[in-house]
């Protein structure tokens, strides 16, 4: 028999070696390294493995010089799997960009320091966790690093500041903590990047002060973004040292003093942000500050004054907001003739007496707010370019007047859309209509995010349609090729706007276009006008490819037909043996795989690394093995018990990195199946967000079924307002919980993707942090809403009576308004302090019958605040509350609108929720807080971090057919 195969088997040699003849060109090393991501990454181009040699017949995404790789570019491509170590052996790479890649998991190679001639390095829009690798500080020739919008923590690495060349730093979107690293002694430190002209580092957890020694006059900074972090202390005198910066945003920390008086040193500063801190002292004088576009300097505790002078001679200003500023007097009328201004936001402080517009109005001034303030007229009322006068809330709009249009509620404002004349088309499902010709194709979409736009203004087509025009010149496309929609301005004061750039001949564009397109502007290489847009980055959607592109045959040496054919009849008898074997065979393997992955679907993510020194990890989640969760609990002892209900328990546990978290193990009887599970930890491990309880990590071994979250020590929003754990939330701390918790849901309900509904919104789902951050826990069971879903409705149950939606016991349905009735039913709570069904009372009806009654509100509020002197927006987050709990979906807000109304409704005293905290509003805790600390920590017994996997609430509750529970 083995006589007869020798034949067979050098004829399939023969064959395998004859038709894989080509010029070995690529290093041999580097080849081995991209045929080892060839095996570890699925979604890799088509031709990837088509060839042994990358270069040689090149593979899509992959440059060359002189056989050795030079770039690795794959963006939008959907790669999944993990960067191996053997990154590090691609010793000529100068650039690697692997951006919009969601599914890139586990950590960044250490071994990527070894990259001596990197150049760029672009990893935006992935899943990478873990820390930053101290290793990028040995890559001497780095210019460009972007690590944004991935799941990294831990602190910034000082070995960043030996990065002589280093221009771009964007560390921003991810869960970085601790303080700034500056140089000490023998160690480098951020202050040394002095080429350095970004610093993005917005939306961490960063922590401490912002450091005197960061800044200095060497350094060349053109932007500096910290906002959405913890930063406490002053802001450092030193800013005033930075000759070149453009772009300075501080909000949403806690920041706390007098704003240096140097800091109109910085002359060349288009916007200015500055607002939802704690800054103390006089408002900040910009006089000088001549090319200044935008300043927001709300929600502070500056010193109550007249308008400062600068209101009446920044000429340059677009957009000036000063909510809560506590400014007095009058507004002043050279205001309104800014020749640029577009809107003035100076909402809730104590302007009086008459508004006096004057005889003319700036030609792009489109919005002035001064709603809750104390104006009694208005003088010369002008009519603005398509916008609005609005004053609700002032004394001028009382019942006689009321029907003036500056007393009317707010009406949507239209926004730019690409100029499209199509109506109804027959473009199939993925593709895109293009906006003048009507044609359909496959575009290539995204985001454009932009952090620091200097305008407000969504009508203006002339700036909208200049950066079309930018982007189809500098990014070589045709005429009918860029769509610009929908754009917003999100929670964080960024500028959304969808982008489709369609292929300017045929439906589809090519691997190599799309690379093109990505890179370009993932890497910064196309730039707006900065003027108006400041800096941005891009989220790109995976592109899909049409599923015919072949690599060029232009490289590859041919046979003659005669040969082609001998040789094709050799193999013929051979090759349809070796394909009936091979079928076979793969289907035993399936029928095997299958059922491994029914039993342990999580058994592909595990990693053959041995020495990675870390479990593997999906969408930032750590696998836990039984041990470790064993050893991290001491074998699950009685003393780290902290809750237990019908699903099992709840530990307290701390990790070999010191960080607490809390452990829900589930008991026998209560697990769900194993692909079950696989679909929770995947929807857990998707959702990031500073207001939602985060997933540490999963178990799934030995029969076990665990979820390890952040550990939260002030428990739940429901103990709070029972008074279990000996905190009295004031008025101020309701609020901001309120926006908290909203800002959460808002994040679900419109930026996760998929959307996703909660539908079990309550008190006992918000947890608090121990800076009475709120966090929005238990959505393990929440609804994922998919593409098709475009309604955002689910049918499945969950939910609690009280909080239920009374449509659903009509529809038996629950949408993303079922939660906004929830919320209202939890901002009802946070007023009156009593558990929504209570002693047969519900409060829904209990707040609309106090409404009607001669003593409104009196005998319903919470006696924890009734009694505070000055409930600043009390009527205001009532009529809120109220809409929310309409009877009909339609009539409630959304959460966007919820969240963008409970931040109007904050008084002088108040905070946004992103800064976690400011030293005057713990002032009230005390000893009590102290000691409510500890004895929470040591017994936490109703944590509520309930989860899909065992969460005994989630039973199907049987009502009786009533809208509310009399």
């Amino acid at each position: 028999m083995a006589s007869a195969m020798a034949p067979a088997m050098l004829l399939l040699m023969f064959c395998v070696v004859g038709f894989g003849i080509v010029s070995a060109t690529t290093d041999p090393g580097d080849a081995a390294v991209l045929r080892n991501l060839r095996q570890i990454w699925k979604n890799t181009p088509p031709n990837w493995g088509e060839s042994d040699d990358p270069c040689g017949a090149p593979w899509d995404g992959i440059a060359c010089n002189n056989s050795r790789v030079v770039k690795l570019t794959m963006v939008s491509v959907g790669l999944e799997g993990t960067l191996s170590d053997d990154i590090g052996q691609l010793a000529d790479l100068q650039l690697l960009d692997l951006s919009y890649n969601i599914n890139l998991t586990g950590r960044i190679p250490s071994s990527i320091g070894n990259l001596q001639k990197l150049e760029t390095l672009s990893l935006p829009g992935c899943n990478f966790g873990g820390s930053i690798p101290t290793e990028i500080g040995n890559i001497q020739k780095l210019k460009f690093l972007a690590l944004n919008s991935n799941n990294l923590t831990g602190g910034i690495p000082p070995s960043l500041g030996s990065l002589p060349h280093l221009d771009w730093l964007d560390l921003g979107d991810n869960h970085l903590t601790g303080p700034i690293p500056v140089s000490s002694g023998s160690t480098p430190g951020l202050d040394q990047l002095h080429q350095t002209r970004h610093f993005h580092f917005n939306k961490n957890q960063l922590s401490g002060n912002i450091p005197e020694s960061l800044f200095n006059s060497n350094m060349t900074l053109i932007h500096i973004l910290f906002d959405g972090n913890n930063f406490t202390g002053g802001i450092p005198a030193s800013i005033g040292l930075l000759p070149s910066l453009t772009v300075l945003r501080l909000d949403r920390n806690a920041l706390s003093g007098a704003v240096p008086s140097n800091i109109r040193n910085l002359t060349l500063v288009r916007e200015l942000n500055l607002a939802n801190n704690a800054l103390t002292g006089d408002i900040p004088d910009l006089t000088g500050m001549t090319t200044l576009n935008y300043v927001d300097l709300s929600n502070n505790l500056f010193t109550a004054s007249v308008a400062p002078s600068w209101f009446s001679n920044l000429r340059s200003l677009t957009v000036l907001v000063m909510q809560y500023g506590g400014l007095v007097g009058g507004v002043p009328t050279e205001l309104f003739r800014f020749p640029r201004l577009q809107e003035l936001i100076l909402r809730n402080n104590k302007f009086n007496g008459t508004v006096d517009m004057g005889t003319s109005v700036g030609s792009e001034l489109q919005l002035v707010d001064l709603r809750g303030n104390v104006i009694t007229g208005v003088q010369n009322e002008l009519q603005l370019a398509g916008g609005a006068l609005r004053l609700t809330g002032n004394p001028v709009c009382n019942a006689q007047i009321e029907d003036k249009d500056f007393c009317k509620s707010e009406v949507e404002t239209a926004k730019y859309s690409t100029v499209s004349n199509c109506n109804n088309n027959a473009c199939t499902e993925g593709q895109g209509v293009r906006p003048r010709t009507c044609d359909c194709g496959h575009p290539y979409a995204g985001t454009l995010i932009f952090r620091g736009p200097l305008f407000r203004d969504l009508r203006n087509s002339t700036r909208f349609q200049s950066l079309e025009r930018e982007l189809r010149d500098k990014l070589n496309l045709g005429e009918d090729s860029v769509s610009l929609q929908d754009p917003f301005f999100d929670v964080d004061e960024y500028l959304q706007v969808h982008l489709e750039l369609f292929p300017s001949d045929g439906k589809f564009f090519n691997r190599t276009e799309v690379q093109r397109l990505g890179s370009a502007l993932s890497t910064q290489e196309f730039k707006p006008h900065e003027d108006d847009w400041g800096p941005y980055v891009f989220k790109g959607e995976v592109y899909r490819f049409d599923g015919k592109q072949t690599v060029s045959d232009g490289n590859r040496k041919k046979f003659s037909g005669a040969v082609v054919a001998g040789i094709a009849a050799g193999c013929g008898a051979l090759l349809i043996g070796l394909i009936a074997v091979g079928i076979y065979a793969v289907r035993e393997r399936r029928v095997a795989e299958r059922a491994r992955r029914i039993t342990n679907p999580f058994a592909h993510w595990a990693t053959d690394d041995a020495e990675a020194g870390s479990a593997p990890q999906l969408n930032g989640v750590t696998f836990f093995s039984f041990n470790e969760v064993k050893n991290c609990t001491d074998n699950f002892s009685e003393d780290n018990e902290i809750g237990a209900g019908g699903y099992g328990q709840v530990y307290k546990g701390k990790l070999p990195n010191g960080q607490l978290v809390a452990i829900k193990r589930a008991k026998q009887g209560s697990m769900q199946g194993a692909l079950e599970f696989k679909t929770e930890i995947e929807l857990l491990s998707r959702v990031h967000h500073m207001n939602l309880v985060r997933l540490v990590g999963f178990c799934f071994e030995k029969g076990e079924q665990m979820l390890i979250y952040e550990y939260i020590p002030y428990g739940t929003l429901a103990e709070s307002l029972s008074g279990k754990v000996g905190i009295q939330l004031s008025w101020l701390h309701r609020l901001r919980i309120a926006l908290g918790s909203a800002r959460g849901l808002a994040y679900l309900h419109e930026l996760a993707d998929p959307p996703i509904i909660h539908r079990d919104v309550k008190t006992a789902n918000i947890l608090l942090d121990e800076r009475l951050t709120a966090k929005v826990a238990d959505f393990g069971l929440s609804k994922l809403v998919s593409d098709a879903e475009h309604d955002n409705v689910s049918t499945a149950v969950k939910g609690t009576l009280g909080y239920l939606d009374p449509e659903y016991f009509a529809t038996h349905q629950l949408t993303d308004k079922s939660d906004v009735y929830s919320f209202g039913v939890v901002m009802l709570e946070l007023i009156t302090g009593k558990k929504p069904i209570e002693k047969n009372r519900y409060i829904v009806r209990e707040v609309r019958v106090a409404l009607e009654s001669r003593d409104g509100l009196k005998g319903v509020i919470d006696p924890v605040i009734r009694d505070t002197p000055n409930l600043v927006g009390l009527a205001k987050f009532v009529d809120l509350a109220m809409q929310c709990v309409e009877h009909f979906s339609a009539d409630r807000p959304t959460m966007r609108e919820v969240v963008k109304e409970i931040e109007s409704i904050l008084d002088n005293d108040g905070i946004d929720s992103r800064s976690t905290s400011m030293v005057s509003s713990f002032a009230d805790f005390g000893a009590a807080a102290d000691a409510a600390r500890r004895r929470h920590s040591e017994s936490l017994s109703s944590l509520e971090l309930s989860s899909n996997a065992f969460d005994s609430s989630a039973a199907v509750y049987i009502l009786p057919p009533i809208v509310e529970p009399k």
